[in-house]
């Protein structure tokens, strides 16, 4: 069984794999505070409790914009495997043809969800990856990854507006029941959820005019873009695993 993790700022998202076929999906909050011993500890009861058996673990793989983390995450799963993991970064295949600037600064997530979205759908294809940060990744019809877009995540948008406004409030994630609102509460709603999806259709509109191809797929990952899709005016296909995928394929392209 390959277990797939992936570091972020808020949450560790780690799936276990028997074979292709995945078994579940876990999240536990980002915690740099604590140890080696405290995650493979928490790993292990969390396997169990989706009837997994730890002792079965034989591989895994490790993508993190933590770096702190990074180290922590990859003991505490050799501690589960008995070897040391797959960690994306240099010297990984991945099969993925990066145009940027600087190929080194492209941030594991987004080298999974890259790959993940070449094995899956059509292309062109943007990746709409939303957790901390919103990010858009375009990759073109050779399966080439031309570069994204990233802006700040709702949450970070939402506690912004509450902790500088001092009559604003925190306030539910939750969509208006329109767009005009009518209430400090739905007003912020509109302007923080609406307008994120606002923001999406037009970038997506404007990264396939630089790209210079019609897009044909646009997948979405990421805890809350599932909701936020919903709202927008566009075809986009919800995949919530689409980063965990990405670190089987690129696994697999490491070890056969």
């Amino acid at each position: 069984m390959i277990l797939a993790v992936d570091i972020g700022n808020t949450n560790i998202t780690f799936g276990l794999y028997d074979d292709d076929a995945l078994m579940f999906v876990s999240r536990i909050a980002t915690d740099r505070a604590r140890t080696p011993d405290q995650y493979a500890v928490e790993l292990s009861l969390i396997i169990r409790l989706h009837g997994g058996d730890p002792l079965k673990l034989s591989h895994s793989i490790i993508s993190s914009v933590v770096p702190e983390l990074t180290d922590v995450i990859m003991t505490a799963v050799s501690y589960l495997t008995g070897k040391a993991p797959l960690v994306i970064g240099p010297g990984i295949k991945t099969g993925l043809n990066i145009l940027i600037d600087n190929p080194a600064q492209l941030g594991a997530d987004l080298v999974a969800g890259a790959v993940g979205a070449i094995e899956k759908y059509p292309l062109p294809c943007l990746v709409l990856d939303m957790g901390t940060a919103t990010k858009i990744s375009v990759i073109d019809s050779k399966g080439s990854y031309r570069g994204c877009t990233i802006s700040a995540g709702i949450k970070i948008s939402l506690d912004a507006l509450s902790s500088g406004a001092s009559q604003l409030p925190s306030i539910p994630l939750n969509a208006p029941k329109s767009a005009i609102g009518t209430n400090t509460v739905s007003s912020m709603q509109s302007g923080t959820i609406l307008g994120a999806a606002a923001m999406i259709e037009g970038l997506c509109a404007r990264l396939e005019k630089a790209l210079g191809e019609k897009v044909r797929t646009i997948v979405a990952t990421g805890g809350i873009a599932g909701f936020i899709i919903k709202h927008c005016n566009m075809d986009a296909v919800y995949d919530p695993d689409l980063i965990l995928d990405g670190l089987r394929f690129i696994y697999k392209k490491n070890t056969y």
